[in-house]
């Protein structure tokens, strides 16, 4: 389990995270929601170990460094791949540092996304470079996924065809945690949404509580940010 515990960050004066506290057990499709710089990313890269901040996150009890890191993975649109090299190379490279790397998933996303294995990274479309980045994360063999934006330039048959594959490939061992704008879309593949907002973590719901509140998430989520569907009609008003 991770544990987030206390955790703050700043970024000179603006504080990007504020006291958030939660916990990530294994076996959960997590998504995780906020609006552009709500501290979403931050979030993630302080799990990770990118950044330094205030408070405590452990994985099974112990700090997070060098001796667990290999438990968590992470997909981001700012790419960690080698681009000079092919999908091939990226492969055997897993193999040698991951002991866990799981060889078929690799195979099989690669044939799902019908992504070129001879061919360097650095030749692949965006799209292709972000589903590239996100077969390396859930092959590593790590027991946190974590993918921030995962499918940035990718139509929506590709991305719905994907959760379909993830919540089946996944197993009660692993947790992943996807942050996305895309909330309708991934609410009928997460098990709990954790919603974040300027710095704040201000809900956190089980798929059980939001099918008990007879809302949809969509709904909760523009209640908790206090969406205004009249500033769409007030803004028309004003142009005419």
């Amino acid at each position: 389990m991770i544990e987030v515990k206390n955790v703050s960050k700043k970024y000179k004066d603006k504080e990007a995270l504020s006291d958030c506290n939660i916990q990530i057990p294994k076996g959960q499709v997590i998504g995780l929601f906020g609006a552009n710089g709500a501290g979403k990313t931050t979030l993630m890269k302080c799990i990770m170990g990118f950044l330094t901040f205030e408070g405590e996150i452990t994985l099974d009890g112990k700090k997070i460094d060098g001796s667990n890191i290999s438990k968590l993975s992470y997909a981001t649109g700012d790419h960690s791949f080698f681009p000079s090299i092919t999908a091939d190379d990226h492969k055997w490279f897993y193999k040698m540092q991951f002991p866990t790397f799981n060889e078929n998933r690799y195979n099989a996303l690669m044939e799902f996304f019908e992504l070129p294995t001879k061919k360097k990274v650095s030749e692949f479309s965006l799209g292709m470079q972000n589903q590239f980045e996100v077969v390396l994360a859930i092959s590593q063999g790590a027991d946190f996924v974590f993918m921030d934006e995962p499918f940035a330039g990718n139509d929506v048959f590709n991305r719905e065809d994907f959760y379909e594959v993830l919540v089946n490939v996944v197993n009660e061992d692993e947790t992943v945690i996807i942050s996305t704008h895309l909330i309708e879309e991934i609410a009928d593949y997460i098990d709990r949404a954790i919603l974040i907002r300027k710095g704040e973590i201000i809900d956190d719901l089980s798929v059980k509580e939001i099918e008990k509140s007879g809302r949809s998430l969509i709904d909760i989520v523009k209640e908790k940010y206090d969406y205004r569907a009249d500033r769409i009609q007030k803004a028309v008003g004003q142009m005419k």
